[in-house]
Parts: structure tokens; C-alpha cells; sequence
């Protein structure tokens, strides 16, 4: 047996032995050595994740080790290799696969959302989800996957040098953004409620920093646009007021990219979709380039991993450290669990 974190029921997280697993066939065994908390997970803690059915093993943001690969696995895949994991699935047929847009799977399931996910000692998955990152540390390997969400947004925004960027919350898939059209020649402004994330986020290299709850958020932009707007708006909180800030204050002819969930629905002057000829862009998971882009990234050393890891904990210290979260969410990047 193996220990796992489980959560059980809305505001109740438990540490309970499961089976080891069987490693078949074209699967790689996993030793987990870190795994990263996320919002879902925080939300599916706090009840307000509809896609999951508890009890459920949370986790999706993986540092691990291989332990052992099962038959037809390729020879590059190696026993004490460090990895990450590619979370998702794709069905194959559907016309998100059929379009080669497999992140965007009608049915997709998660690791740790629709199905149990990695918080475990150990687990076994399809060998093409395995991503070796042999140079980076399993505990830096944990920050690859929420990033990579961020890396992809930008793609789907289609960013370049001469675009004004404005990222909209500065957590770690608004990190990635930010990081990703930094490193594509863009100007970033960075966003949020915040003073220690937008610190954080010049250290990441955004050129200008907006505070939107202490500063008057139109006049500020033009000023940094030369009353242009922003070219793309890339929206990474999921509430009314950030999806309606993005639509009302990208430039004319610019895009948004739409990576965050709102909890409810949100209202909008349409005309703007009209008058500005906007191209709304929905953004979900990542794909395998944006894997190996954040990888790349990371490589460089310049990525200030220890500010990004608010706190490291072990299975058993587990719960107390989501309800922490879910008493101060504002404060907090990434929740590491060791095993």
C-alpha cells in the first residue's frame, strides 16, 4: 500500500493507503516527489468545482522521478529520469482532436479533476504523458504545467514584438503569460489587486505594473498605450469585472484570450465586439509545445522558482495548508506537496 491524499468531502482532505499500481504494457511508473495545488483543486476543497465527483485525488502539477517502465516504452524514456507529467487526455474523435487541438478535448479529463489524480506516492500513465525535463529538479518540474496554461494563452493571442500586452492577474498561469510575451519582444503590463505579486511580476520581467484596486484603470492604460489601448488582453482571474475590464479597454482591432472560469454570468456591451472588430479567444490547458517552451524557459535560470513556491508540505500537512488557502487565496502561488 501507498499513501494518498484524498479529498473526501467540501472542506475535508484526508491522508488513506491505496493499492501500489501495476505498470502495463506501454505505461511509465511514477515516483512522485513533488506535486503543485491549484485553483481547481482549491475550488473542488471548497466545493465549487462541478466536474468532480469526490471523493477524488486531487494534484496535476507534477515533479517526479521514473521508477520503472513497463513494455514498448521507448528507450529514451529511462528509470531515474526526472519528468513532468502532461495531465490531460483527448479522445481522438472528437472535432478538437480532429482539428489537432487536443488540449481542447470535448472530453477531456484531468488528472485530479475528472479522474484521481496524482497527490500519491506513486502512479502509472500512458508513456506519451510523461515529459522528460532531465535538467531541471522534480521540485522545479512541479511549476512546469500551471505555467504552460500561461505559455498557451499567449499563443492563442497570437503575440509578437510589436504588441502592448496587458495580463490580467498575476498568479502562476498569469506568470506564465506574462513570461511568455516578454521572451515573444512584447510590452507587458502586468495587473492585479496585488502589490507583491505586481512585484513580483516586474522581477518577471513585465515592463509596467497596474494595481486595479488602488489606481483608476482606463486613464492609467492610455497613458501607458499612448491612448491606444492595449493590442491584447489576456484575462487569467475568471471574474465579471476582469472579463468585462478586458473587452472595455483592449485597442480596437486587438484580441483577448480567455483563460479564466467566472462563476457566474457575465454581461457586456456587445457593440464593443463590433465597433472594435475584436477577435475572443477561449484558452484551455496547453499543448505539448508549450510544455517543452516553459521547459526551455526554466533551463535558462533566470526564473525566480523559490518566490514562486509560497509553501512546501508534507501529505499529512496537507490540509492545513488548503485551508490556509482558502482563508487567504490572495496570498498564495503555488502550495508544493512532498512526498
Amino acid at each position: 500500500m501507498m499513501k494518498a491524499i484524498q479529498i473526501a468531502a467540501p472542506g475535508k482532505m484526508v491522508v488513506v493507503p491505496i493499492p501500489e499500481p501495476e505498470v502495463r504494457a506501454g505505461e511509465v511508473l511514477l515516483r512522485l516527489q513533488y506535486v503543485g495545488f491549484c485553483g481547481s483543486d482549491l475550488n473542488t476543497y471548497l466545493g465549487r468545482n462541478p466536474m468532480v465527483h469526490m471523493p477524488v485525488i486531487p494534484g496535476h502539477e507534477v515533479g517526479a522521478v521514473i521508477e520503472r517502465v513497463g513494455d514498448g516504452v521507448p528507450e529514451s524514456l529511462k528509470p531515474g529520469m526526472t519528468v513532468t507529467v502532461n495531465p490531460y487526455t483527448n479522445c481522438g474523435k472528437c472535432a478538437s482532436c480532429r482539428n489537432v487541438r487536443v488540449n481542447a478535448c470535448e472530453h477531456n479529463e484531468t488528472l485530479g479533476v475528472q479522474r484521481d489524480g496524482a497527490m500519491r506516492e506513486l502512479i502509472a500513465l500512458p508513456w506519451e504523458k510523461v515529459i522528460p525535463a532531465t535538467s531541471l529538479s522534480p521540485r522545479t518540474c512541479a511549476l512546469i504545467e500551471p505555467m504552460s496554461v500561461g505559455f498557451h494563452a499567449v499563443s492563442r493571442a497570437q503575440v509578437t514584438d510589436i504588441d502592448v500586452v496587458l495580463v490580467i492577474g498575476c498568479g502562476m498561469v498569469g506568470m506564465g503569460a506574462i513570461v511568455r510575451s516578454v521572451l515573444r519582444g512584447a510590452t507587458v503590463i502586468a495587473a492585479d489587486i496585488d502589490e507583491a505579486k505586481l512585484a513580483l511580476a516586474r522581477r518577471m520581467g513585465a515592463h509596467y505594473t497596474l494595481n486595479t484596486r488602488a489606481e483608476e484603470v482606463h486613464t492609467r492604460l492610455q497613458e501607458m498605450t499612448s491612448g491606444m489601448g492595449p493590442d491584447v488582453v489576456i484575462e487569467a482571474v475568471g471574474s465579471i469585472p476582469t472579463y468585462q475590464m478586458a473587452v472595455d479597454e483592449v485597442a480596437f482591432t486587438g484580441r483577448v484570450a480567455c483563460i479564466g472560469y467566472a462563476k457566474s454570468e457575465v454581461s457586456f456591451q456587445t457593440k464593443l465586439f463590433v465597433q472594435k472588430e475584436l477577435d475572443i479567444r477561449g484558452s484551455r490547458n496547453a499543448l505539448p509545445p508549450d510544455f517543452r517552451a516553459v521547459i526551455h524557459y526554466l533551463e535558462q535560470g533566470t526564473c525566480p522558482v523559490d518566490e514562486l513556491i509560497s509553501r512546501e508540505v508534507t501529505p499529512e500537512e496537507a490540509a492545513d495548508a488548503m485551508q490556509s488557502w482558502a482563508d487567504a487565496p490572495g496570498r498564495v502561488f503555488r502550495i508544493l506537496v512532498r512526498f
